[in-house]
């Protein structure tokens, strides 16, 4: 029995090179839970984003089979990293990219060709990820355009997550109205869902400061937790879409109702041809660049990058490709990778094998999908406001000094949430940018001109159907 486990962990550190990178069965594994217990929050916050909007017919997705859809794509894909990359990098269901598929997608086409639009952007990342177009297109965009679409995405998610709890709500349209949005249902806050809220954001706030592991997850379970017994003392209004209480069981059958319902190229006829291919172009740049940027940054620290070029990024880039694919099939949005694998790579993960550790608890996740039922938007909302918090860290990179991104940069930032739309902030941006570096004189060059232009004729699409 000894020489039969000596000889499965020597053919364990001989595939994943687990000696030869400086690691140890026991780091790997260690490494892989501390991965999932850091972002396994995105099995409960996944289903209250899609679940939170209709398509164009009215129909809606069930928290059941949002979770078993979002579990399955997380778990597949982060194996498959493991194996074929070798790299300890977990995916999952972008943040920011699913509320592009929520709130921008959904309610012009339907949850099919929704999804269908998901799988053709994980193909074009694949194809590009062969072909090399990835990298011109990345030298392309300038670095301050890139950075503030990640701002103006992180400003979005946390405006969602607000809404979603009731803390911002939309002033009704009557007259004397000065504001669009206000705090609260009156401009006060008042009720036990608010409170339910609050104490969330701060334990996690707290908790993230602290550098404690799984602080998103924890303070979701907390917050949860506070829901149901204030919901079983009191009589409580407001949750919204799901009201805390204990389930009836723990441990239930994965719904996998929205495995394959995918519509490829029917989002082209529901939106209009330019609109799809506005909304393909948004899904593609904003995984595109994220899983990039997440990458390498994750890569470097685990001492994988030599030279500024990460080992097996070919092999990398193209499991991340696949995994928009596998989101658009299980119907959970596009996976990519989550800058939370840093939290393995902190405990000592280096190679794959802590991912097929991570993935594997994904699967494992699949069994208690019950759970996600309990938690409504309340407990899971502060997780949306820290995450777009954290990404406007990035806003110090931008060079403002710099005439020709100050109003570009500034007008992608601010777009994007004052109009509930990615798509028009980085149209915004780009068009911004275009028309500044030909007045100056200066060519931005043939695939900028070309985007800009994509956006020009969306914009002005728009503005003639209006007439």
């Amino acid at each position: 029995m000894t020489q039969l486990r000596t000889r499965q962990s020597s053919a364990l550190d001989q595939f994943f090179r687990i000696t030869e990178r400086g690691s140890t069965l026991g780091r790997e594994v260690r490494g892989g839970i501390t991965t999932f217990v850091a972002m396994s929050y995105i099995v409960l916050l996944n289903p209250l984003i899609l679940g939170a909007s209709a398509d164009i017919t009215g129909a809606k997705l069930t928290i059941a089979e949002i979770t078993t859809a979002t579990a399955l794509a997380a778990g597949v894909m982060t194996v498959l990293m493991g194996l074929v990359g070798n790299a300890p990098l977990a995916l999952a269901a972008g943040l920011g990219v699913n509320g592009v598929v929520a709130f921008q997608m959904a309610p012009t086409m339907t949850w099919a060709q929704a999804f269908g639009l998901v799988v053709l952007e994980g193909l074009c990342i694949v194809v590009m990820a062969v072909s090399g177009v990835r990298e011109r297109i990345i030298n392309a965009i300038p670095a301050p355009l890139k950075i503030a679409i990640t701002v103006g995405i992180g400003l979005y998610i946390a405006l969602v997550g607000l809404v979603s709890a009731g803390f911002v709500t939309r002033t009704p349209d009557a007259a004397g109205s000065t504001v669009p949005v206000r705090m609260g249902v009156d401009g006060h806050l008042s009720g036990w869902p608010i409170v339910v809220f609050c104490l969330g954001l701060l334990l996690m706030i707290v908790l993230l400061a602290r550098g404690v592991p799984g602080a998103v997850l924890i303070s979701i379970v907390v917050a949860t937790v506070v829901a149901i017994a204030v919901n079983s003392l009191f009589t409580v209004k407001g949750w919204g879409l799901v009201t805390p209480s204990l389930p009836s069981s723990v441990v239930g059958s994965p719904d996998f109702g929205l495995f394959g319902r995918i519509d490829l190229f029917g989002g082209f006829v529901s939106a209009g041809v330019i609109a799809a291919t506005i909304f393909l172009f948004t899904l593609v740049l904003s995984g595109f660049f994220d899983a990039m940027g997440t990458i390498t940054s994750v890569a470097d620290e685990a001492g994988l990058s030599h030279d500024g070029r990460v080992e097996g990024m070919g092999k990398i880039l193209m499991v991340d490709g696949a995994g928009a694919i596998a989101g658009g099939v299980t119907g959970s949005a596009p996976n990519t990778v989550f800058l939370e694998s840093a939290a393995g790579v902190g405990e000592g993960a280096r190679t794959g094998l802590a991912s097929v550790v991570t993935g594997g608890l994904f699967l494992v996740a699949l069994l208690f999908t019950p759970l996600a039922t309990v938690v409504p938007a309340q407990a899971a909302a502060p997780a949306l406001v820290v995450i777009g918090g954290l990404m406007m860290t990035q806003i110090r990179r931008i060079p403002w000094q710099d005439t020709d991104f100050t109003i570009p940069v500034f007008l992608t930032v601010a777009i994007i949430p004052f109009t509930y739309s990615i798509t028009n902030g980085i149209g915004a941006g780009l068009v911004s940018y275009v028309v500044l570096r030909i007045c100056k004189g200066r060519w931005p060059g043939w695939l900028m001109t070309g985007l800009a232009l994509m956006f020009a004729v969306y914009f002005g699409v728009d503005l003639i159907s209006g007439h």
